[in-house]
């Protein structure tokens, strides 16, 4: 039916078919040039939504939020690529129920799952190279965070959001956007979103030039950092001492620091290992990498690093990493000659 409507060879007068059509869509009958919706038929639908919505119960809010964990888990092996459509879907789901559900604590279970999904689509839309798409999934995020009475969830939905900011050549708004999420997670989140935020602080400090500030920063978030960095109730945190030295080097190449090879090389030894492995770190780790040979006149070894992160970003479809990397020189060998 939708495809000879389409095509021009039919007209959808059913009001059955009507309302099948509103849904899948997304738009209005107005919008879709279908008589206006009678009255008698609009609360109908309302009836019915609101009846889905009230079968919602504890084992499917379990079941959302499994599903989000199991897209991220995709995201952390196989990249954006991947999930980002299913992670569109899911969020539009999650979102049609939460809207029609008139019962509290379900509306702020659901709007905590719809949070941690909405970052982590912000996230993935960002890796493919949509900077407004993920600015948008991250505003909305922000939004379900404070329906969820979370501060936790807000702070960290803010924070990540700063990270487009630093990608667009915002470092002053960005460092303002972390004062405010670390501001919101003081004295009312877990050492580990704590040591979270603060590294996420030093990086943007570093963007801006603030160098001792910024290393201020990343010793608050290694002292801050718990001896078991793992929290069930925060599954969107992936950090560990291994990881504090991967963006520690970050924002020493940001700075110009020459120190910043040393602690990329050793944030790539531990990446490295299969039970530490995050494929979207690792393929940042190799892009940051190549621009610290580049900056120490090491034109082999950026290229050899190149390399790798062009292949890795490839694979998972990277179009962030692959947008850094075309931004790449490298340096001139002795001689003029450049390199093979």
């Amino acid at each position: 039916m939708i495809s000879r409507w389409e095509n021009g060879h039919v007209e959808v007068t059913e009001p059955g078919y009507q309302r099948l059509f509103r849904e899948v869509y997304g738009r209005s009958n107005e919008e879709l040039g279908f008589p206006p919706e009678v009255t008698s038929q609009s609360a109908e639908e309302l009836r019915d939504r609101l009846v889905v919505a009230r079968n919602i119960d504890t084992a499917m809010l379990d079941l959302f939020q499994r599903q989000v964990n199991d897209l991220r888990s995709s995201d952390r092996h196989f990249g954006a690529q991947v999930v980002l459509d299913q992670l569109n879907n899911l969020v539009r789901q999650i979102e049609d129920v939460r809207v029609f559900s008139v019962s509290s604590k379900h509306r702020e279970r659901l709007a905590a799952i719809l949070t941690d999904a909405r970052t982590l689509a912000g996230w993935t839309a960002l890796d493919r190279g949509s900077q407004l798409q993920a600015w948008q999934y991250h505003e909305d995020a922000k939004v379900s965070a404070r329906e969820a009475d979370s501060p936790q969830l807000l702070a960290h939905a803010t924070a990540q959001q700063a990270v487009i900011l630093l990608d667009i050549g915002e470092p002053a708004a960005a460092v303002e956007l972390l004062e405010y999420a670390r501001y919101v997670a003081e004295n009312r989140a877990p050492s580990l979103l704590q040591s979270w935020l603060a590294a996420a602080h030093g990086e943007g400090l570093a963007a801006a030039g603030h160098r001792d500030a910024s290393l201020r920063a990343f010793d608050d978030a290694s002292s801050l950092l718990p001896a078991n960095p793992v929290d069930p109730e925060m599954p969107f945190l992936l950090l560990n001492d291994g990881q504090l030295v991967r963006w520690r080097g970050n924002a020493l190449l940001r700075l110009g620091d020459p120190d910043a090879i040393t602690q990329l090389e050793a944030a790539v030894a531990d990446l490295v290992r299969p039970e530490r492995s995050a494929v979207r770190g690792l393929t940042n780790t190799y892009v940051d990498l190549a621009f610290a040979y580049a900056a120490a006149g090491d034109g082999r070894g950026a290229l050899e690093y190149a390399r790798k992160a062009r292949q890795l970003a490839t694979r998972i479809g990277s179009d962030r990493q692959r947008q850094r990397l075309a931004n790449l020189e490298l340096p001139v060998p002795r001689g003029g000659r450049d390199i093979a």
